[in-house]
Protein backbone atom coordinates (compact mmCIF):
# COMPACT_ATOMS: atom_id res chain seq x y z
CA UNK A 1 0.00 0.00 0.00
CA UNK A 2 2.83 2.39 0.89
CA UNK A 3 4.55 1.73 -2.44
CA UNK A 4 1.26 2.27 -4.28
CA UNK A 5 0.80 5.70 -2.68
CA UNK A 6 4.32 6.81 -3.61
CA UNK A 7 3.96 5.51 -7.18
CA UNK A 8 0.59 7.24 -7.54
CA UNK A 9 2.13 10.54 -6.46
CA UNK A 10 4.88 10.09 -9.05
CA UNK A 11 2.40 9.29 -11.85
CA UNK A 12 0.39 12.43 -11.07
CA UNK A 13 3.58 14.49 -11.01
CA UNK A 14 4.78 13.08 -14.35
CA UNK A 15 1.35 13.60 -15.90
CA UNK A 16 1.31 17.28 -14.94
CA UNK A 17 4.78 17.83 -16.45
CA UNK A 18 3.75 16.30 -19.78
CA UNK A 19 0.46 18.21 -19.84
CA UNK A 20 2.29 21.51 -19.32
CA UNK A 21 4.68 20.69 -22.16
CA UNK A 22 1.78 20.04 -24.55
CA UNK A 23 -0.06 23.20 -23.48
CA UNK A 24 3.06 25.33 -23.97
CA UNK A 25 3.81 24.14 -27.50
CA UNK A 26 2.09 27.20 -29.04
CA UNK A 27 5.01 29.37 -27.83
CA UNK A 28 7.62 27.43 -29.83
CA UNK A 29 6.85 28.68 -33.33
CA UNK A 30 10.20 30.46 -33.69
CA UNK A 31 13.64 30.49 -32.08
CA UNK A 32 12.86 33.50 -29.89
CA UNK A 33 9.77 31.77 -28.51
CA UNK A 34 11.46 28.38 -28.05
CA UNK A 35 14.61 29.70 -26.34
CA UNK A 36 13.32 32.81 -24.52
CA UNK A 37 9.55 32.49 -24.36
CA UNK A 38 9.26 35.56 -26.61
CA UNK A 39 10.95 37.69 -23.90
CA UNK A 40 7.56 38.00 -22.24
CA UNK A 41 7.94 35.89 -19.08
CA UNK A 42 6.40 37.37 -15.92
CA UNK A 43 7.94 37.76 -12.45
CA UNK A 44 6.67 34.58 -10.81
CA UNK A 45 7.74 32.27 -13.63
CA UNK A 46 11.07 34.07 -14.05
CA UNK A 47 11.86 34.00 -10.33
CA UNK A 48 10.93 30.34 -9.88
CA UNK A 49 12.79 29.38 -13.08
CA UNK A 50 15.89 31.10 -11.67
CA UNK A 51 15.54 29.51 -8.25
CA UNK A 52 14.79 25.96 -9.38
CA UNK A 53 17.66 26.08 -11.90
CA UNK A 54 19.92 27.26 -9.07
CA UNK A 55 19.03 24.61 -6.49
CA UNK A 56 19.23 21.10 -7.88
CA UNK A 57 19.42 17.68 -6.27
CA UNK A 58 23.16 18.28 -6.03
CA UNK A 59 22.34 20.94 -3.43
CA UNK A 60 19.72 18.95 -1.51
CA UNK A 61 21.45 15.56 -1.46
CA UNK A 62 25.13 16.29 -2.06
CA UNK A 63 26.12 19.76 -0.89
CA UNK A 64 23.69 19.94 2.03
CA UNK A 65 24.99 16.65 3.37
CA UNK A 66 28.67 17.36 2.68
CA UNK A 67 28.84 20.91 4.01
CA UNK A 68 26.45 20.23 6.87
CA UNK A 69 28.79 17.45 7.93
CA UNK A 70 31.82 19.76 7.70
CA UNK A 71 30.40 22.97 9.15
CA UNK A 72 27.38 21.95 11.27
CA UNK A 73 24.50 24.43 11.49
CA UNK A 74 26.90 27.17 10.32
CA UNK A 75 26.37 25.72 6.83
CA UNK A 76 23.11 27.71 6.90
CA UNK A 77 25.29 30.71 5.98
CA UNK A 78 25.76 29.10 2.56
CA UNK A 79 22.01 29.26 1.97
CA UNK A 80 21.88 32.84 3.24
CA UNK A 81 24.75 33.74 0.89
CA UNK A 82 22.89 32.07 -1.97
CA UNK A 83 19.83 34.19 -1.19
CA UNK A 84 21.60 37.54 -0.71
CA UNK A 85 24.47 37.32 -3.23
CA UNK A 86 23.29 34.62 -5.63
CA UNK A 87 19.69 35.85 -5.87
CA UNK A 88 19.06 39.37 -4.52
CA UNK A 89 22.25 41.05 -5.73
CA UNK A 90 22.28 39.06 -8.96
CA UNK A 91 18.82 40.35 -9.85
CA UNK A 92 19.58 43.91 -8.75
CA UNK A 93 22.98 44.19 -10.48
CA UNK A 94 22.48 41.99 -13.55
CA UNK A 95 18.74 41.64 -14.18
CA UNK A 96 17.74 44.98 -15.70
CA UNK A 97 20.94 45.61 -17.68
CA UNK A 98 21.06 42.05 -19.00
CA UNK A 99 17.50 42.30 -20.30
CA UNK A 100 18.18 45.64 -22.06
CA UNK A 101 21.59 44.80 -23.50
CA UNK A 102 20.73 41.33 -24.78
CA UNK A 103 17.53 42.60 -26.39
CA UNK A 104 19.50 45.39 -28.11
CA UNK A 105 22.02 42.90 -29.48
CA UNK A 106 19.37 40.26 -30.21
CA UNK A 107 21.32 37.75 -28.13
CA UNK A 108 19.64 34.52 -27.09
CA UNK A 109 22.73 32.94 -25.50
CA UNK A 110 25.72 34.08 -23.46
CA UNK A 111 28.23 33.31 -26.27
CA UNK A 112 26.11 35.45 -28.61
CA UNK A 113 26.33 38.30 -26.11
CA UNK A 114 30.12 38.03 -25.92
CA UNK A 115 30.39 37.95 -29.71
CA UNK A 116 28.25 41.07 -30.16
CA UNK A 117 29.42 43.04 -27.11
CA UNK A 118 33.13 42.56 -27.84
CA UNK A 119 32.69 42.41 -31.63
CA UNK A 120 34.50 39.09 -31.96
CA UNK A 121 33.25 35.91 -33.62
CA UNK A 122 36.22 34.03 -32.15
CA UNK A 123 35.15 34.97 -28.62
CA UNK A 124 31.66 33.69 -29.36
CA UNK A 125 32.96 30.32 -30.57
CA UNK A 126 35.35 30.01 -27.61
CA UNK A 127 32.52 30.75 -25.18
CA UNK A 128 30.30 28.17 -26.89
CA UNK A 129 33.02 25.51 -26.61
CA UNK A 130 33.51 26.26 -22.90
CA UNK A 131 29.74 25.98 -22.33
CA UNK A 132 29.57 22.67 -24.21
CA UNK A 133 32.55 21.08 -22.43
CA UNK A 134 31.70 22.07 -18.87
CA UNK A 135 27.91 21.78 -18.87
CA UNK A 136 27.92 18.09 -19.78
CA UNK A 137 29.48 16.82 -16.50
CA UNK A 138 27.41 19.39 -14.61
CA UNK A 139 24.28 17.92 -16.21
CA UNK A 140 25.31 14.35 -15.46
CA UNK A 141 25.93 15.22 -11.81
CA UNK A 142 22.26 16.11 -11.32
CA UNK A 143 21.52 12.42 -10.97
CA UNK A 144 23.99 12.09 -8.08
CA UNK A 145 22.39 11.13 -4.80
CA UNK A 146 19.12 10.01 -6.38
CA UNK A 147 20.23 6.39 -6.38
CA UNK A 148 20.11 5.86 -2.61
CA UNK A 149 16.90 7.88 -2.27
CA UNK A 150 15.04 5.86 -4.92
CA UNK A 151 16.32 2.52 -3.74
CA UNK A 152 15.24 3.43 -0.20
CA UNK A 153 11.79 4.64 -1.30
CA UNK A 154 10.90 2.14 -4.03
CA UNK A 155 13.42 -0.68 -3.98
CA UNK A 156 13.86 -0.31 -7.76
CA UNK A 157 17.03 -0.09 -9.80
CA UNK A 158 18.41 3.43 -10.08
CA UNK A 159 18.86 2.99 -13.84
CA UNK A 160 15.08 2.92 -14.24
CA UNK A 161 14.86 6.24 -12.39
CA UNK A 162 17.47 7.83 -14.66
CA UNK A 163 15.72 6.64 -17.83
CA UNK A 164 12.25 7.79 -16.70
CA UNK A 165 13.47 11.17 -15.53
CA UNK A 166 15.45 11.71 -18.74
CA UNK A 167 12.56 10.73 -21.01
CA UNK A 168 10.07 12.90 -19.16
CA UNK A 169 12.32 15.96 -19.18
CA UNK A 170 13.15 15.42 -22.86
CA UNK A 171 9.48 15.22 -23.84
CA UNK A 172 8.25 18.39 -22.17
CA UNK A 173 11.32 20.48 -23.11
CA UNK A 174 11.28 19.36 -26.75
CA UNK A 175 7.55 20.00 -27.07
CA UNK A 176 7.14 23.20 -25.06
CA UNK A 177 10.57 24.87 -25.04
CA UNK A 178 11.35 27.63 -22.54
CA UNK A 179 7.74 28.29 -21.53
CA UNK A 180 7.19 24.64 -20.67
CA UNK A 181 10.33 24.63 -18.52
CA UNK A 182 9.30 27.93 -16.85
CA UNK A 183 5.79 26.74 -15.99
CA UNK A 184 7.03 23.37 -14.80
CA UNK A 185 9.75 25.13 -12.81
CA UNK A 186 7.02 27.08 -11.04
CA UNK A 187 5.13 23.91 -10.16
CA UNK A 188 8.32 22.16 -9.11
CA UNK A 189 9.32 25.20 -7.05
CA UNK A 190 6.07 25.02 -5.09
CA UNK A 191 6.83 21.37 -4.31
CA UNK A 192 10.35 22.32 -3.20
CA UNK A 193 9.10 25.09 -0.90
CA UNK A 194 6.54 22.99 0.93
CA UNK A 195 8.70 19.87 0.85
CA UNK A 196 11.78 21.38 2.49
CA UNK A 197 9.71 22.99 5.28
CA UNK A 198 7.94 19.69 6.00
CA UNK A 199 11.20 17.71 6.00
CA UNK A 200 12.94 20.11 8.39
CA UNK A 201 10.00 19.95 10.79
CA UNK A 202 10.00 16.14 10.67
CA UNK A 203 13.77 15.81 11.21
CA UNK A 204 13.83 18.27 14.12
CA UNK A 205 10.82 16.55 15.69
CA UNK A 206 12.58 13.18 15.41
CA UNK A 207 15.52 14.66 17.36
CA UNK A 208 13.46 16.13 20.18
CA UNK A 209 12.90 19.59 18.70
CA UNK A 210 15.24 22.41 17.68
CA UNK A 211 16.86 23.10 21.09
CA UNK A 212 17.43 19.43 21.82
CA UNK A 213 18.94 18.86 18.37
CA UNK A 214 21.31 21.84 18.82
CA UNK A 215 22.29 20.56 22.25
CA UNK A 216 23.07 17.10 20.86
CA UNK A 217 25.08 18.62 18.03
CA UNK A 218 27.14 20.77 20.42
CA UNK A 219 28.27 17.64 22.28
CA UNK A 220 29.93 16.17 19.19
CA UNK A 221 33.66 16.87 19.24
CA UNK A 222 35.82 17.24 16.15
CA UNK A 223 39.57 16.71 16.06
CA UNK A 224 41.37 20.06 15.99
CA UNK A 225 38.20 22.09 16.61
CA UNK A 226 36.86 23.82 19.68
CA UNK A 227 34.16 22.03 21.72
CA UNK A 228 30.68 22.68 20.35
CA UNK A 229 32.06 23.90 17.00
CA UNK A 230 29.29 22.18 15.00
CA UNK A 231 26.65 24.24 16.80
CA UNK A 232 28.63 27.50 16.71
CA UNK A 233 27.94 30.64 14.66
CA UNK A 234 30.70 30.15 12.04
CA UNK A 235 31.45 26.46 12.52
CA UNK A 236 34.84 24.72 12.78
CA UNK A 237 36.27 26.11 9.51
CA UNK A 238 35.21 29.74 8.80
CA UNK A 239 37.63 30.17 5.85
CA UNK A 240 36.39 27.03 4.15
CA UNK A 241 32.81 28.13 4.78
CA UNK A 242 33.52 31.52 3.18
CA UNK A 243 34.97 29.81 0.08
CA UNK A 244 31.81 27.74 -0.34
CA UNK A 245 29.62 30.85 0.07
CA UNK A 246 31.61 32.71 -2.61
CA UNK A 247 31.61 29.89 -5.15
CA UNK A 248 27.98 28.83 -4.76
CA UNK A 249 26.67 32.42 -4.50
CA UNK A 250 28.81 34.68 -6.67
CA UNK A 251 29.38 31.90 -9.16
CA UNK A 252 25.79 32.06 -10.42
CA UNK A 253 26.53 35.49 -11.93
CA UNK A 254 28.64 33.79 -14.58
CA UNK A 255 26.63 30.63 -15.27
CA UNK A 256 24.90 30.77 -18.68
CA UNK A 257 21.84 28.79 -17.58
CA UNK A 258 21.27 31.25 -14.72
CA UNK A 259 21.96 34.54 -16.51
CA UNK A 260 19.77 33.36 -19.38
CA UNK A 261 16.70 33.77 -17.17
CA UNK A 262 17.19 37.56 -17.30
CA UNK A 263 17.03 37.53 -21.11
CA UNK A 264 13.40 36.45 -21.03
CA UNK A 265 11.96 38.83 -18.40
CA UNK A 266 8.91 40.72 -19.61
CA UNK A 267 9.32 44.25 -18.24
CA UNK A 268 10.54 46.52 -15.42
CA UNK A 269 7.75 45.45 -13.08
CA UNK A 270 8.69 41.81 -13.59
CA UNK A 271 12.30 42.60 -12.62
CA UNK A 272 11.30 44.29 -9.37
CA UNK A 273 8.83 41.61 -8.33
CA UNK A 274 11.08 38.80 -9.51
CA UNK A 275 13.91 40.10 -7.33
CA UNK A 276 11.80 39.78 -4.18
CA UNK A 277 10.25 36.43 -5.11
CA UNK A 278 13.58 34.88 -6.09
CA UNK A 279 15.26 36.03 -2.87
CA UNK A 280 12.49 34.66 -0.65
CA UNK A 281 12.54 31.38 -2.57
CA UNK A 282 16.29 31.06 -2.02
CA UNK A 283 16.01 31.81 1.70
CA UNK A 284 13.52 28.98 2.18
CA UNK A 285 14.98 26.38 -0.19
CA UNK A 286 18.73 27.00 0.04
CA UNK A 287 18.68 28.10 3.68
CA UNK A 288 16.45 25.15 4.53
CA UNK A 289 18.62 22.60 2.70
CA UNK A 290 21.86 23.64 4.36
CA UNK A 291 20.19 24.07 7.75
CA UNK A 292 18.85 20.52 7.45
CA UNK A 293 22.26 19.18 6.45
CA UNK A 294 23.78 20.79 9.53
CA UNK A 295 22.20 18.06 11.68
CA UNK A 296 23.67 15.21 9.66
CA UNK A 297 26.16 14.19 12.37
CA UNK A 298 23.26 13.26 14.64
CA UNK A 299 22.84 10.19 12.42
CA UNK A 300 25.08 7.15 12.17
CA UNK A 301 26.56 7.41 8.68
CA UNK A 302 29.86 5.87 7.57
CA UNK A 303 30.93 8.72 5.28
CA UNK A 304 34.33 7.17 4.56
CA UNK A 305 32.74 4.22 2.75
CA UNK A 306 29.30 5.49 1.72
CA UNK A 307 30.17 9.08 0.82
CA UNK A 308 28.41 12.34 1.66
CA UNK A 309 25.44 11.48 -0.59
CA UNK A 310 24.34 8.94 2.03
CA UNK A 311 23.78 11.54 4.77
CA UNK A 312 20.49 13.14 3.70
CA UNK A 313 18.84 9.82 2.67
CA UNK A 314 19.80 8.42 6.09
CA UNK A 315 18.08 11.38 7.76
CA UNK A 316 14.93 10.75 5.74
CA UNK A 317 14.58 6.97 5.79
CA UNK A 318 11.99 6.84 8.61
CA UNK A 319 9.67 9.57 7.30
CA UNK A 320 5.92 8.81 6.95
CA UNK A 321 4.97 7.42 3.55
CA UNK A 322 3.24 10.54 2.22
CA UNK A 323 6.10 12.79 3.34
CA UNK A 324 8.59 10.38 1.80
CA UNK A 325 6.66 10.61 -1.46
CA UNK A 326 6.86 14.40 -1.26
CA UNK A 327 10.62 14.20 -0.68
CA UNK A 328 11.07 12.01 -3.75
CA UNK A 329 9.08 14.47 -5.85
CA UNK A 330 11.05 17.34 -4.26
CA UNK A 331 14.38 15.82 -5.33
CA UNK A 332 13.01 14.95 -8.77
CA UNK A 333 11.73 18.51 -9.13
CA UNK A 334 15.11 19.94 -8.16
CA UNK A 335 16.87 17.67 -10.65
CA UNK A 336 14.47 18.06 -13.58
CA UNK A 337 14.22 21.83 -13.34
CA UNK A 338 17.99 22.23 -13.47
CA UNK A 339 18.35 19.51 -16.12
CA UNK A 340 15.86 21.23 -18.42
CA UNK A 341 17.64 24.57 -18.00
CA UNK A 342 21.06 23.08 -18.72
CA UNK A 343 20.03 21.17 -21.85
CA UNK A 344 18.19 24.21 -23.20
CA UNK A 345 21.35 26.27 -22.68
CA UNK A 346 23.63 23.66 -24.26
CA UNK A 347 21.43 22.97 -27.29
CA UNK A 348 20.75 26.64 -28.07
CA UNK A 349 24.45 27.46 -27.74
CA UNK A 350 25.58 24.71 -30.11
CA UNK A 351 22.79 25.45 -32.62
CA UNK A 352 22.91 29.25 -32.69
CA UNK A 353 26.55 29.99 -31.88
CA UNK A 354 28.31 27.26 -33.84
CA UNK A 355 26.09 25.55 -36.41
CA UNK A 356 23.95 28.51 -37.53
CA UNK A 357 26.85 30.97 -37.32
CA UNK A 358 29.72 28.98 -38.85
CA UNK A 359 28.65 25.62 -40.27
CA UNK A 360 25.34 26.29 -42.02
CA UNK A 361 24.64 30.02 -42.10
CA UNK A 362 21.43 29.92 -44.17
CA UNK A 363 19.36 27.86 -41.73
CA UNK A 364 15.70 28.87 -41.47
CA UNK A 365 13.72 29.09 -38.24
CA UNK A 366 12.19 25.62 -38.59
CA UNK A 367 15.56 23.97 -39.17
CA UNK A 368 17.09 25.76 -36.19
CA UNK A 369 14.22 24.57 -34.02
CA UNK A 370 14.63 21.01 -35.29
CA UNK A 371 18.37 21.01 -34.61
CA UNK A 372 17.87 22.43 -31.12
CA UNK A 373 15.30 19.76 -30.32
CA UNK A 374 17.66 17.06 -31.57
CA UNK A 375 20.52 18.38 -29.46
CA UNK A 376 18.26 18.52 -26.38
CA UNK A 377 17.65 14.80 -26.84
CA UNK A 378 21.36 14.17 -27.46
CA UNK A 379 22.50 16.09 -24.38
CA UNK A 380 19.98 14.34 -22.15
CA UNK A 381 21.07 10.97 -23.58
CA UNK A 382 24.75 11.73 -22.90
CA UNK A 383 23.99 12.94 -19.38
CA UNK A 384 21.91 9.86 -18.59
CA UNK A 385 24.62 7.58 -20.01
CA UNK A 386 27.28 9.26 -17.86
CA UNK A 387 25.08 8.98 -14.78
CA UNK A 388 24.49 5.25 -15.40
CA UNK A 389 28.20 4.76 -16.10
CA UNK A 390 29.01 6.45 -12.81
CA UNK A 391 26.47 4.32 -10.95
CA UNK A 392 27.46 1.02 -12.57
CA UNK A 393 31.11 1.76 -13.25
CA UNK A 394 34.33 1.47 -11.32
CA UNK A 395 35.47 3.68 -8.49
CA UNK A 396 37.80 5.43 -10.96
CA UNK A 397 34.81 6.35 -13.15
CA UNK A 398 32.89 7.64 -10.15
CA UNK A 399 35.85 9.72 -9.02
CA UNK A 400 36.45 11.15 -12.49
CA UNK A 401 32.89 12.39 -12.97
CA UNK A 402 32.74 13.73 -9.42
CA UNK A 403 35.95 15.70 -10.06
CA UNK A 404 34.57 17.03 -13.34
CA UNK A 405 31.49 18.30 -11.52
CA UNK A 406 33.67 19.96 -8.93
CA UNK A 407 35.62 21.92 -11.54
CA UNK A 408 32.77 22.68 -14.00
CA UNK A 409 31.10 25.32 -11.83
CA UNK A 410 34.42 27.07 -11.12
CA UNK A 411 35.52 26.89 -14.76
CA UNK A 412 32.28 28.35 -16.13
CA UNK A 413 32.01 31.10 -13.53
CA UNK A 414 35.74 31.84 -13.71
CA UNK A 415 35.54 32.24 -17.48
CA UNK A 416 32.30 34.23 -17.78
CA UNK A 417 31.55 36.14 -14.57
CA UNK A 418 33.94 39.10 -14.91
CA UNK A 419 33.60 39.55 -18.72
CA UNK A 420 29.82 39.49 -18.47
CA UNK A 421 29.53 41.79 -15.45
CA UNK A 422 32.01 44.39 -16.69
CA UNK A 423 30.60 44.09 -20.20
CA UNK A 424 27.28 45.39 -18.88
CA UNK A 425 28.81 48.29 -16.92
CA UNK A 426 32.15 49.40 -18.42
CA UNK A 427 32.40 50.44 -22.08
CA UNK A 428 36.18 50.08 -22.23
CA UNK A 429 36.35 46.45 -21.11
CA UNK A 430 38.79 44.97 -23.62
CA UNK A 431 38.83 41.75 -25.61
CA UNK A 432 42.23 40.75 -24.25
CA UNK A 433 40.84 41.01 -20.71
CA UNK A 434 37.98 38.71 -21.72
CA UNK A 435 40.41 36.24 -23.27
CA UNK A 436 42.36 36.25 -20.01
CA UNK A 437 39.29 35.02 -18.13
CA UNK A 438 38.39 32.51 -20.84
CA UNK A 439 41.82 30.93 -20.30
CA UNK A 440 42.16 31.51 -16.55
CA UNK A 441 38.84 29.89 -15.56
CA UNK A 442 38.96 26.54 -17.39
CA UNK A 443 42.76 26.09 -17.45
CA UNK A 444 43.16 27.18 -13.83
CA UNK A 445 40.54 24.70 -12.63
CA UNK A 446 41.86 21.84 -14.78
CA UNK A 447 45.46 22.38 -13.67
CA UNK A 448 44.53 22.58 -9.99
CA UNK A 449 42.47 19.39 -10.38
CA UNK A 450 45.23 17.44 -12.11
CA UNK A 451 47.98 18.58 -9.76
CA UNK A 452 45.91 18.85 -6.59
CA UNK A 453 48.26 16.72 -4.50
CA UNK A 454 51.15 19.10 -5.24
CA UNK A 455 49.25 22.15 -3.98
CA UNK A 456 49.15 23.44 -0.39
CA UNK A 457 46.42 21.77 1.65
CA UNK A 458 44.32 24.95 1.71
CA UNK A 459 44.21 25.03 -2.12
CA UNK A 460 43.42 21.38 -2.79
CA UNK A 461 39.66 21.89 -2.63
CA UNK A 462 37.99 22.67 -6.00
CA UNK A 463 35.64 24.92 -4.04
CA UNK A 464 38.52 27.14 -2.92
CA UNK A 465 40.14 27.10 -6.38
CA UNK A 466 36.84 28.02 -8.01
CA UNK A 467 36.37 30.96 -5.68
CA UNK A 468 39.94 32.13 -6.36
CA UNK A 469 39.66 32.10 -10.18
CA UNK A 470 36.41 34.09 -9.97
CA UNK A 471 37.92 36.71 -7.70
CA UNK A 472 41.06 36.82 -9.85
CA UNK A 473 38.92 37.53 -12.92
CA UNK A 474 37.10 40.36 -11.15
CA UNK A 475 40.47 41.94 -10.29
CA UNK A 476 42.31 41.31 -13.57
CA UNK A 477 39.68 42.39 -16.11
CA UNK A 478 39.57 46.08 -15.13
CA UNK A 479 43.37 46.23 -14.70
CA UNK A 480 44.08 44.64 -18.09
CA UNK A 481 41.39 46.77 -19.72
CA UNK A 482 43.00 49.89 -18.25
CA UNK A 483 46.34 49.14 -19.90
CA UNK A 484 44.87 47.83 -23.17
CA UNK A 485 41.98 50.24 -23.44
CA UNK A 486 41.02 52.05 -26.59
CA UNK A 487 38.13 54.27 -27.54
CA UNK A 488 34.88 52.23 -27.57
CA UNK A 489 33.45 51.62 -31.03
CA UNK A 490 30.29 53.32 -32.23
CA UNK A 491 28.46 50.00 -31.79
CA UNK A 492 29.45 49.79 -28.12
CA UNK A 493 28.53 53.44 -27.54
CA UNK A 494 25.12 52.83 -29.10
CA UNK A 495 24.58 49.73 -26.96
CA UNK A 496 25.26 51.62 -23.73
CA UNK A 497 23.02 54.46 -24.89
CA UNK A 498 20.09 52.06 -24.60
CA UNK A 499 20.32 52.54 -20.81
CA UNK A 500 19.49 56.22 -21.27
CA UNK A 501 16.38 55.69 -23.39
CA UNK A 502 13.47 57.70 -21.88
CA UNK A 503 10.49 55.60 -20.76
CA UNK A 504 7.09 56.61 -19.46
CA UNK A 505 5.96 55.44 -16.04
CA UNK A 506 3.10 56.05 -13.63
CA UNK A 507 3.60 58.22 -10.55
CA UNK A 508 3.50 55.19 -8.25
CA UNK A 509 6.45 53.66 -10.17
CA UNK A 510 8.53 56.84 -10.52
CA UNK A 511 8.51 59.86 -8.22
CA UNK A 512 8.15 63.24 -9.93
Amino acid sequence: MDLFIKLAMLVVFFGIMIYVGIRARHSTKDVNGFVLGGRGVGPWLSAFAYGTSYFSAVIFIGYAGQFGWRFGVASTWIGIGNAVIGSLLAWVILGRRTRLMTQYYGSATMPQFFGERYESKTLKVAAAIIVFIFLIPYTASLFNGLSRLFEMAFGIDYTVCIILMSLLTCVYVVIGGYMATAINDFIQGIVMLFGIVAVIAAVLNANGGFMEAISSLSKIELEGANPGALASFFGPDPLGLLSVVILTSLGTWGLPQMVGKFYAIKDESAVRKGTIISTLFAIVVAGGCYFLGGFGRLYDVDVSSLGYDAIIPKMLENLPVVLMGIVVILVLSASMSTLSSLVMTSSSTITLDIIASHVKKDLGENKKLLIMRLFIAVFILISAALAIYQYKGTSEAVGFIAQMMGLSWGALAGAFLAPFLYGLYIKKTSKIAVWTCFVLGPVGMIVTTLFRSSLPTSLQSPIVCGALVMIAGLILVPIISLFSRKKPSEKVEAAFEIYNTPVSASAKEHLK
